[in-house]
């Protein structure tokens, strides 16, 4: 098994994975890909006060280099 890192972007602000996981082939590591950025996605719009726009990604990597990105943006409106 190969060990992946995924680096979370948030807007200019990114987190650099630094222990990675060891995962099987691309299909899992887009599937954990999928499952960390709904997470963080959930948390981002968990503390939002008032209008905020989110771009979000999942930049995942191996020893080797980039491997997939995975995005999502999303808007919060509150209209009370």
């Amino acid at each position: 098994m190969r060990r992946y890192y995924f680096d979370l972007r948030d807007g200019d602000v990114l987190v650099v994975d630094e222990e990675g996981l060891e995962l099987l082939d691309v299909g899992a590591v887009q599937e954990e890909a999928a499952r960390a950025l709904a997470g963080f996605a959930w948390d981002a719009a968990r503390c939002s006060a008032g209008t905020d726009s989110h771009s979000l990604a999942i930049e995942v990597r191996d020893d080797v280099g980039p491997v997939m990105n995975v995005r999502l943006a999303f808007e919060i409106d509150r209209k009370h």
